[in-house]
């Protein structure tokens, strides 16, 4: 195996932790809160820690990618990874579990602040748009892999030790795959120099990219979030659906490359706002099987979001080098973090006009969930606006490039 492909599978393997930090983790948070006697609120908070520490570390990432290398960053990913998973299990303490959660965030983060930028140095052009949706296929791939293995070991009575071991397995292939590999340089000799990452950052068209990873972050973990307890009461299964959605994003990004190449980076943005806001509508007026077939139009549309704006800015923007990359991927997690409450807030206010209404029960809870969801409809639904200036901004852009 060539050095390429051993530094890209290596990528690959170590978002596939992240992701399975993600699954296992909540797929273990009944086990963990009866046996530690914790609250809702303290596994909230433990919680918390994964995305705190993920946006923290893709920044510092970012701002020394060009310092430091890739490869430091992805041995401290490792140590993070390593010592956070060992720490979750043996801590058994509220500040124990605070700390190691945090330090499993920061790797995570790592792994986006170093791979994204190397995947974008080691490819060009329509390839690296195909293996930066390949490289991402697995974070919703893994999540898959995570919620069936910890479904699996808990219906087995495997205890959530044992399922916090599974994560090891790909820290120690991703390290093992990276050990001894040399890192490929930076395209852009601009973009190693931090000033010109932040010139280049403050250019009309990086903070128009700024402002739709908020909104696309949003529209993709928003509905995720909360579909579960939304549909719950809607006569679908909420486990079923997340598996679909997430079963069908992985699919989607591995023919991610086969998508950009006919209808561009912006195309593919713009077709994709619009499914994604076809599928919140749907998930926000249907029930039963009807369900599953939003699923599948959210799923289409949400799939190209996260790798393809990575790509835009890596393609577009490339002066704002891999700190550019991190802080937009920071951007659209720290976003997500602080919508969850807030989406929390528009279900708690919308159950109570719903029992104002005389609704109880699953009634009720359908009524609010399903308000909550056309809510959320905006986000994408400004995307398509958004979306669509830009795709006739990057057309306009490249014809007079073409004529000139």
């Amino acid at each position: 195996m060539n050095t390429e492909r051993r530094l890209f599978y290596g990528s690959c393997f170590a978002l596939i932790t992240t992701a399975l930090s993600f699954s296992i983790r909540a797929g273990i948070l009944g086990q963990l809160g009866t046996e530690l006697s914790f609250s809702a609120a303290e596994l909230g908070w433990i919680n918390s820690m994964w995305f705190l520490g993920f946006p923290i570390s893709m920044v510092i990432g970012g701002l020394v990618y060009h310092t430091v290398g890739p490869q430091k960053i992805m041995q401290f990913a490792f140590f993070a990874h390593a010592v956070g998973i060992v720490m979750t299990i043996y801590s058994g303490s509220f500040t124990g579990l605070l700390i190691s959660t945090l330090l499993i965030g920061l790797g995570n983060g790592c792994t986006e602040a170093a791979c994204n930028p190397m995947i974008a140095d080691t490819y060009e052009g329509v390839t690296m748009s195909k293996m930066m949706n390949r490289f991402h296929m697995w974070f919703p791939g893994g999540i898959v892999i995570g919620s069936l293995v910890s479904k699996f070991m808990t219906d087995a009575s495997f205890s959530w030790e044992a399922q916090i071991w599974v994560i090891m397995i790909p820290t120690l292939i991703y390290a093992w795959l990276f050990w001894g590999q040399k890192f490929p340089e930076a395209k852009e000799e601009e973009s190693t120099q931090v000033s010109k990452n932040i010139q280049a950052m403050l250019s009309p068209l990086f903070l128009f990219i700024f402002a739709c990873m908020a909104l696309t972050a949003i529209t993709e973990f928003g509905p995720q979030q909360w579909v579960g307890l939304i549909l719950s009461s809607s006569g679908a299964q909420p486990m079923l659906i997340l598996a679909l959605v997430t079963g069908l994003m992985a699919v989607a990004r591995y023919f991610g490359g086969d998508a950009v190449g006919k209808f561009s980076q912006t195309g593919v943005l713009l077709g994709s706002a619009i499914l994604a806001t076809i599928g919140v509508f749907l998930f926000s007026t249907q029930t039963g099987a009807m369900a599953y077939v939003a699923a599948i139009v959210y799923a289409l549309g949400i799939a190209y979001f996260w790798p393809n704006m990575i790509g835009f800015v890596a393609d577009k923007i490339p002066k704002s080098g891999a700190l550019g990359m991190s802080i937009v991927g920071a951007i659209g997690m720290f976003a997500s973090s602080i919508f969850q409450p807030i989406i929390g807030g528009w279900i708690d206010g919308d159950r109570g006009a719903a029992a104002a209404a005389g609704l109880t029960g699953d009634a009720l809870e359908l009524a609010a969930g399903q308000a909550t969801l056309g809510t959320m409809v905006v986000f994408p639904a400004i995307l398509v606006v958004l979306f669509t200036i830009l795709h006739l901004w990057v057309r306009k852009r490249e014809a007079v490039a073409v004529a000139v």
